[in-house]
């Protein structure tokens, strides 16, 4: 409930001091479970990401944002969302996000692992590959451009799922993880 009341809130506050622009909403799987993957250029991105999809999003976050005890109970509780220790194997984030897959939950994940303070694009972590093959899970790559300021537009381009049916049977290798990284990226990159 708390969920769908902050999206709404969300919702018309950005529809207020932002021109949103979307396109490719129909590459969108209504059910299953699904990997959204949007670059990351503002810590506005999660709240935006999740109100303009009409999915419910369960949030991979920087494990920091949850030290806050009132903000911790909001992020999980409320909205879903489940901390990541960035730069580390978390496996606790990774058992998490699989559950969630497994009950057909879609799931955001920024597969930089971190802010572009440029904007430009980085390398994916490991963490969204190994996700989207062991979950069976579709990436939906997302393009988000704007500089965010007080009315300025907002571009979210969705691409179409990718998926990696070709991974499924075998043992995932640190080079398969790479070049499923780097193909997430490209159809990122084809999107801003």
């Amino acid at each position: 409930m708390f969920y769908y009341l902050a999206k709404y809130i969300v919702l018309f506050i950005i529809r207020i001091i932002f021109r949103i622009h979307i396109e490719g909403y129909e590459n969108v799987p209504k059910s299953g479970p699904l990997i959204i993957c949007p670059n990351h250029i503002s810590f506005l991105d999660p709240p935006i990401i999740g109100a303009l999809f009409n999915r419910r999003i369960y949030f991979m976050a920087k494990v920091e944002l949850f030290k806050n005890p009132l903000f911790s109970f909001i992020l999980s509780k409320g909205l879903g969302a489940f901390p990541v220790k960035r730069g580390t194997s978390d496996l606790t984030a990774i058992k998490t996000a699989l559950k969630h897959l497994k009950k057909g939950h879609a799931i955001g994940i920024f597969p930089e692992g971190t802010r572009s303070k440029t904007g430009k694009l980085q390398k994916a972590e490991p963490g969204v590959s190994l996700l989207s093959v062991k979950g069976s899970a579709p990436v939906l790559p997302v393009g988000i451009k704007s500089n965010y300021r007080l009315f300025s537009k907002i571009t979210i381009k969705i691409g179409k799922p990718i998926y990696f049916y070709e991974y499924k049977s075998s043992h995932l290798t640190s080079q398969d993880m790479t070049n499923i990284g780097e193909k997430i990226m490209m159809e990122i990159s084809k999107l801003i």
